[in-house]
């Protein structure tokens, strides 16, 4: 019994050893983030977005990309 309880904490401390090896490579960045990785300013970000050309998105309230989705639009 216990070790069934045991469980979640293991796969939950893989997820964050993970995280912490860079294994999980697709990340999500926030604006400024982008804006710096890119050398694009704010405003250009948006308009990329506006013409649907870069996705992002917008559940927190906050615009995120995910890095993947940011290099592509840049390599495209």
């Amino acid at each position: 019994m216990i070790v069934n309880d045991l469980i979640p904490i293991r796969e939950q401390l893989e997820r964050i050893e993970k995280k912490l090896d860079g294994k999980l490579k697709d990340k999500f960045l926030t604006l400024i983030q982008v804006s710096e990785l890119v050398s694009l300013s704010p405003s250009t970000i948006y308009r990329a977005i506006r013409k649907g050309e870069l996705k992002c998105s917008k559940n927190t309230g906050k615009l995120l990309f995910l890095e993947s989705d940011v290099r592509r639009w840049i390599n495209g």
